[in-house]
């Protein structure tokens, strides 16, 4: 008997996992949290505790949108990608780096493109901005920082087309922080060759 409720448990995560990518594919939803509890809610599973990872929901998403959008989800991707280069290259003199959904290719039409710049200098972005006359508002980006969960500045911005840009400014010594996963991370030529290879 207690050998079957691990196994239900990791089937009911599977479950969660698929229905919270769905919710997010279908129903534009940009939030895990909030896509895993809404599936959670909709599946009728009372143990939250044993909710799936960000990691699980975005290699359910992966799957429906090979099986539903085969067609038109690389070329939505692919404009993303080509947006969000864009912005990095007006962003040069800063090294930004692209990461989210866009990068990992899980983005869809209702994705915004999340942009990472490490400085010190938060002002100067600002200044960067409002120089390049970039219209913006100032909010809060939610990380992990040498294990650490921080707020850092943020700015959104949107692009030509209307996608929402996050472009959080983190701390510089974050930068060679050895939580960071190389493969969640590109700066402009990795980006570069991520649509030279499309």
């Amino acid at each position: 008997m207690n050998k079957e409720r691990p196994l239900r448990r990791d089937q009911m995560r599977e479950q969660l996992a698929h229905h919270a990518a769905k919710l997010m594919a279908e129903g534009g939803i940009t939030d895990y949290a909030f896509a895993k509890r809404k599936a959670a809610k909709q599946l009728g599973a009372a143990d939250t505790q044993h909710l799936p990872s960000n990691e699980e929901v975005d290699t359910a998403l992966r799957s429906h949108r090979a099986l539903y959008k085969s067609d038109s989800h690389p070329i939505v991707l692919q404009e993303l990608r080509q947006q969000a280069l864009t912005f990095m290259h007006m962003l040069q003199p800063f090294h930004p780096y692209l990461t989210g959904s866009v990068l990992n290719g899980t983005a869809g039409e209702q994705s915004d493109i999340n942009l990472l710049i490490y400085s010190d200098d938060e002002k100067s972005v600002m200044l960067f901005l409002l120089k390049h006359m970039l219209p913006f508002e100032s909010g809060e980006w939610h990380t992990r920082i040498m294990g650490e969960e921080k707020s850092v500045p943020c700015f959104i911005l949107q692009t030509k087309n209307g996608v929402p840009i996050s472009l959080a400014v983190l701390p510089g010594n974050a930068q060679h922080s050895v939580s960071r996963k190389r493969d969640t991370y590109a700066d402009i030529a990795a980006v570069e060759a991520l649509l030279t290879g499309e």
